[in-house]
């Protein structure tokens, strides 16, 4: 899959301390979008503004990353979304409607995971195939669940963002 190769390639190029469960966690994301993480409309909120409120300083970023093959999904990164004078409401508003809308499609995560080892293979993401088949091999034994960002991950780059459509957010 093109698509995967370069979305990892960018993702690696200004992550380099990703772990295998943040390809991961960017692949499921992707394909399920953002359901999972509104069992509470109004938690979904408040956690968003909280959010926003204690982020502090993190690394330079674009407002939004593309991160499904379609366009329609995306990572809106917060630090420059507020930067710029956004609404963190209407974030929250278009969470919500993602939520909503976005149908998790677990056989298009499975393709995406499937590639993973002749990227490896092929040298796009800096693990070996026998890593990267066991990961798989235990996500996909677990039924593809959801994981939270590696620890080397969260302190590199102390993400802050939600996955939204962006039709709901953005011109």
């Amino acid at each position: 899959m093109k698509f995967i190769g370069q979305l990892l390639g960018q993702h690696l190029q200004r992550y380099p301390q990703m772990a295998l469960a943040d390809i991961y966690k960017l692949l499921h994301q992707a394909a399920m979008g953002p359901g999972h993480s509104i069992s509470d409309p109004d938690n979904a909120r408040s956690a968003l503004l909280d959010e926003c409120e204690t982020m502090g300083p993190g690394p330079s970023e674009p407002l939004v990353d593309s991160i499904s093959p379609d366009g329609r999904l995306a990572r809106v990164h917060l630090r420059p979304y507020i930067a710029q004078g956004r609404d963190p409401q209407l974030l929250s508003e278009a969470l919500l409607r993602t939520a909503d809308t976005i149908v998790p499609a677990p056989e298009k995560l499975a393709k995406f995971c499937a590639c993973l080892g002749d990227l490896a293979d092929a040298g796009g993401i800096p693990f070996d195939r026998p890593s990267v088949e066991a990961f798989v091999t235990d996500v996909m034994a677990r039924a593809y669940p959801v994981l939270r960002h590696s620890p080397s991950y969260r302190d590199a780059y102390r993400p802050a963002y939600r996955v939204v459509a962006v039709e709901f957010l953005l011109p």
